[in-house]
């Protein structure tokens, strides 16, 4: 299996290493996919970036393990990733190839702006583990689950700054949101109620056939509030992790269930998926 590219934007790569330690990396001829599996069910955070590789890269060559199953999947550490990367942000051109060293790696090669005609070309390898063909299915989009309510977010900025108050005063939050454009935050201990309102945030136009599509159900009270307590440590380590400045960022909730959160930037998605707890 092989791939060779040109990189271009280490953006998003630095919000994933914020999100998780280690994540797999699956590579098609059209996407590449940052993905974390964690179960929802058992408490874990989930995660899915998709990235177009032609917005990405000015050539792309990839070969996967046969040509059924085209594609290639890694585990990497994105921090290490990141890392590189950042080391080579002024470079004239970069280069990403799947290589076999002591061990499979991604080696990042790039030439580097010079005064003299000399060309200098600085490579990292980076340590990345090739996961087998069987266990490929856990790596799959996952599947959106029915929620009741979603609605466009504040500036997240905004988010942050409350969230990280809050987290003083609380280990959990409850997110509450409508169909009529409305949000709170809101922590209850033995000593402190606190509530943070937003409205006129809009809901995202879903259509009238949403309710089929996992959408929310178009007969539902407008007014009506889902909510969802969740961690506050998890809600605050996405929020911290921003990169990316998204022109849209929305959040779906399935009461009591997850709370599913996507931002949109350009040619770049990333979903993420926190579990409600009791």
């Amino acid at each position: 299996a092989q791939f060779e590219s040109f990189l271009c934007d280490v953006r998003v790569i630095t919000t994933i290493s914020k999100l998780t330690k280690t994540c797999v990396l699956r590579l098609t001829p059209d996407n590449l996919f940052f993905v974390l599996s964690g179960k929802v069910a058992n408490g874990g955070v989930s995660m899915w970036c998709e990235l177009s590789q032609a917005n990405f890269f000015d050539e792309y060559q990839m070969e996967g393990v046969s040509p059924e199953d085209n594609e290639i999947c890694l585990e990497v550490t994105p921090e290490n990733l990141s890392r590189a990367l950042k080391t080579i942000q002024n470079a004239k051109a970069v280069k990403v190839k799947l290589t076999k060293k002591h061990c499979p790696c991604l080696t990042i090669a790039a030439e580097l702006p010079t005064l003299s005609s000399i060309s200098r070309v600085v490579t990292h390898d980076v340590p990345v583990d090739v996961i087998p063909r069987r266990l490929w299915n856990e790596f799959k989009e996952p599947s959106m689950p029915d929620f009741d309510v979603s609605i466009y977010l504040p500036p997240l900025k905004t988010l942050k700054n409350i969230v990280d108050r809050m987290k003083n005063l609380s280990n959990f939050l409850v997110i509450e949101a409508n169909l009529s454009g409305e949000m709170n935050l809101k922590i209850e201990t033995d000593l402190v109620s606190v509530t943070t309102h937003f409205k006129d945030l809009g809901n995202p136009p879903w259509g009238d056939d949403a309710s089929q599509d996992g959408g929310p159900s178009q007969s539902r009270d407008p007014e009506a509030m889902a909510q969802a307590r969740v961690d506050i440590r998890k809600l605050q380590q996405f929020l911290m992790g921003q990169q990316v400045n998204p022109s849209k960022a929305m959040c779906s909730k399935s009461t009591h269930r997850v709370v599913h959160l996507i931002l949109l930037h350009e040619d770049v998605s990333l979903q993420y998926f926190i579990p409600a707890v009791a």
